[in-house]
């Protein structure tokens, strides 16, 4: 571009910047979809990587327990994921009933049990794989093969983001790691990339985010530079088939905000003692993910539309570590350990977003990516295998009728026996509650008009208050 005076060139840039400003303005998109009035602004969702066993936390089944040690299959021709079936296996915890509403709970969660009134669950869950990571991929996006949209990602298309100054959609991994599946869990498949989730962390010896300052020796050579802007939005108003570029280009305007937001939302200094207690932040066991807990609440305080929490990792650590729910040998070990974490901070978040009068806003879910069998496994007998024909999801606050249980299992928790429910229909009422009409929210893609429920789901009245 030839530049023949000082007229032409502030006539040529100066009008650049004013259409950069326009384009600030209108790149709030997409503008929010209001198919019908919401019950929820945002959600939270505790995820916990593993396979938490139904017939241990939710699902109360005294037949089980009758029949403790005796054969799950006389016939010898069943086969589980990994294992041939071993002897009935009942509850490792006692059950009773909690709250006016009378629902009965696992002694594994004593906090939980004093929010049960607030708490609809879903016993008749079941998935389309037994293998961690096709089925992590199913319940976060709605398909068992990688590369679809998260649900945090679609949420995010449909509604935008309520701040300016931090992503719509976040992410607080556990501390040891990523989950099974790794970062396609949260990432935005063929929609806008710049939907994708945003991984924070949550413990205060680190920034919130990696590399989100500059090193000191180049902290000089750093400016904001509004040609280079103008340069790569041109750069990319050529290529608007490459969504990964307005992405960038999306991410590097986050990123100076975010060096202001992001420390001041991840700060807990201004939380009081009750605050802090109430998360037991100094628990060695429970603390970590009650941080975690705690930073969903004041992210979504500030306006950020969908936080997304892992209560677990990958199985690559060592397994005295207990990485996650996935209790092959030692189940009382294991769900021992992550029970009390879960409790205490699902608790907690559940209590502080009520006292604060955000529960009836925001929408909290939380899942597993299927259950475990109801008969023993492993050498001594205290595991329980993979079973992806039951489990339990239960949801709070943001529209849902606290108190109550949706669908059953049979009488040994084996198979879902009464209302199956897939993925499809957990996420269509999730929408459902923030104002979406999941047939309605799509993106057309090679061919296909695409959505989070694929060609399934239905919308669960009975859950709705």
């Amino acid at each position: 571009m030839s530049i023949r005076s000082r007229r032409e060139f502030l006539k040529t840039f100066g009008g650049g910047f004013g259409l950069m400003a326009l384009d600030g303005l209108l790149a709030r998109e997409p503008r929010p979809i209001a198919h019908h009035p919401a019950k929820a602004k945002s959600v939270i969702q505790i995820f916990c990587p593993g396979g938490i066993s139904q017939v241990d936390t939710w699902d109360y089944k005294p037949e089980l327990t009758r029949r403790n040690g005796m054969q799950f299959d006389p016939s010898g021709n069943l086969q589980f994921f990994a294992s041939k079936p071993g002897n009935c296996q009942g509850s490792y915890w006692a059950f009773q009933r909690h709250g006016e509403c009378g629902r009965p709970m696992s002694a594994l969660f004593p906090r939980l049990a004093t929010c049960v009134d607030d708490m609809a669950f879903v016993h008749s869950m079941h998935c389309k794989s037994a293998l961690h990571g096709p089925a992590m991929f199913m319940m976060n996006s709605g398909f068992i093969l990688p590369g679809f949209p998260s649900m945090g990602a679609w949420v995010t298309y449909g509604l935008g983001s309520e701040t300016d100054n931090l992503p719509g959609y976040v992410v607080l991994p556990d501390l040891r790691g990523l989950p099974p599946g790794g970062v396609i869990n949260w990432g935005a498949g063929f929609l806008p990339a710049k939907q994708q989730g945003t991984p924070m962390r949550t413990t205060a010896e680190k920034a919130p985010l990696a590399d989100l300052f500059p090193p000191d020796e180049f902290k000089d050579y750093l400016r904001d530079d509004q040609l280079l802007t103008l340069l790569n939005r041109n750069h990319a108003a050529d290529r608007p088939e490459n969504s990964e570029l307005e992405a960038r280009i999306k991410a590097y305007e986050m990123a100076a905000k975010l060096q202001l937001s992001a420390p001041e939302a991840t700060s807990i200094k201004g939380e009081s003692p009750a605050t802090r207690k109430l998360y037991q932040l100094e628990d060695g066991d429970v603390g970590p993910f009650g941080r975690q807990c705690l930073l969903a609440r004041r992210l979504i305080e500030r306006g950020v539309r969908f936080v997304q929490i892992f209560c677990g990792a990958e199985n690559t650590v060592a397994r005295k570590i207990r990485p996650n729910w996935d209790s092959h040998e030692d189940l009382p070990r294991d769900h021992g350990y992550w029970g009390r974490v879960l409790d205490g901070g699902a608790a907690a978040l559940l209590k502080d977003l009520k006292g604060r009068g955000l529960l009836d806003e925001t929408l909290v879910i939380c899942t597993t990516e299927f259950g475990r069998q109801p008969a023993a496994q492993g050498k001594d007998g205290k595991g329980r295998d993979h079973n992806a024909d039951a489990f339990t999801a239960w949801l709070a606050g943001g529209g849902i009728k606290g108190g109550i249980s949706y669908g059953e299992t049979d009488e040994l928790g084996w198979k879902a026996s009464v209302n199956p429910t897939y993925s499809y229909d957990f996420h269509a009422t999730a929408l459902h509650l923030l104002g979406i009409d999941h047939e309605r929210l799509t993106f057309y893609h090679n061919g296909i008009e695409r959505r989070l429920t694929d060609v399934h789901g239905h919308v669960i009245s009975e859950l709705l208050s």
